[in-house]
């Protein structure tokens, strides 16, 4: 089984619950996360995504590590095709200058998710082309390497030790191998397309200042109840809302899993929300540990990223407190509250 887990949240926000409120849910589950023993908790970056509140992933990444005390915190990721390489690097180094020890840089290639927030960030679709070219710049600006502007120099980062991880699939898999960097590959209900993906980025490895051996975080969304059913509603607020996106363009808000199960669905609807259930680690503690062990043989993964959303904070709580628990990652005295309650 993958023993060291960790959280990547992308501060969806809920139905009758507005954007701020997702902003500090996310801060309030890292500190949960922190004390069930997760290794990392990162956010992501969305801009103009209806249903996302996090569009700053370093700022919110701050408010996580000034909320917690041990965890790791990063992005997953800033999106490099949309900013200036010196920026991050910039952004980053205050983080770990203020978080030392404790900050990870996740980078992906993604641009604008439409055409009129491409042109809002100045960006296009071929930005994404020059990802290989800005993460030289980018760790150049860390280790003092880059020659391009020898004047210039990234205070406070230029020095300092960010770790880098590539958040990635196909291309950015090759790239992540050519530079000696971590891979965070998923979907894992994509198995065999998952596993392809990372035999070639073990295959293509070169070993690196920043990492001496390949380092696979497999991604993807688990959910844990006490029973396959209760697991199978929490997954479906985020089907739901992923099938609306495709059949109306937008990218909802959650809503709950009881009202969602009410409606009458179009058969396109219905067909892209059942899909969007199907494949995801699901059930209970010992079915979620089977796939989970049958996952890790079949990736050799050394971590899993686990991005799991949904409308009921406490399933969700409940769900992250059994997955740490069944992996072994968590005291379990750590769990019980000051009254004897298990928190």
């Amino acid at each position: 089984m993958i023993r060291k887990l960790s959280i990547l949240d992308r501060s969806r926000t809920r139905e009758g619950h507005p954007a701020p409120e997702a902003l500090r849910d996310t801060v309030e589950l890292a500190r949960a996360a922190e004390r069930l023993g997760y290794h990392r908790f990162w956010v992501s970056e969305h801009h103009s995504v209806p249903g996302v509140a996090g569009s700053a992933p370093t700022v919110l990444a701050a408010a996580v590590a000034g909320a917690t005390g041990r965890i790791r915190v990063g992005t997953g990721g800033v999106m490099l095709p949309n900013h200036q390489p010196l920026v991050v690097a910039e952004q980053f180094g205050v983080l770990e200058a203020l978080f030392p020890g404790r900050i990870d840089m996740g980078l992906g290639r993604s641009v604008g998710f439409t055409g009129g927030i491409r042109r809002a960030l100045g960006r296009d679709t071929g930005d994404a082309d020059r990802f290989e070219e800005q993460l030289a710049e980018l760790l150049g600006w860390l280790d003092g390497t880059q020659r391009a502007h020898p004047e210039v120099h990234a205070r406070p980062a230029e020095g300092l030790r960010i770790p880098p991880y590539v958040l990635a699939t196909g291309e950015g898999a090759a790239i992540a191998a050519r530079a000696g960097l971590p891979l965070v590959v998923g979907d894992v209900r994509a198995r065999a397309r998952v596993v392809e993906i990372i035999e070639k980025y073990r295959a293509k490895f070169r070993p690196s200042g920043w990492g001496a051996e390949p380092y696979v975080i497999a991604s993807g969304t688990v959910a844990v109840a006490a029973t396959t059913e209760a697991a199978r509603r929490i997954l479906i607020p985020e089907a739901w809302a992923l099938a609306q996106s495709r059949t109306r363009g937008s990218f909802p808000p959650l809503r709950p899993a009881e009202e969602i199960e009410a409606l009458t669905m179009a058969p396109k609807e219905r067909e892209l929300y059942e899909g969007a259930l199907t494949g995801h680690v699901h059930g209970t503690e010992a079915q979620v540990a089977a796939e989970l062990t049958a996952l890790a043989e079949l990736t050799g993964a050394d971590e899993l990223l686990v991005t799991t959303s949904t409308y009921d904070r406490t399933a969700l709580l409940d769900s992250f407190t059994g997955l740490a628990r069944l992996a072994g990652i968590t005291d379990h005295t750590s769990l019980i509250g000051p009254e004897g309650h298990t928190e």
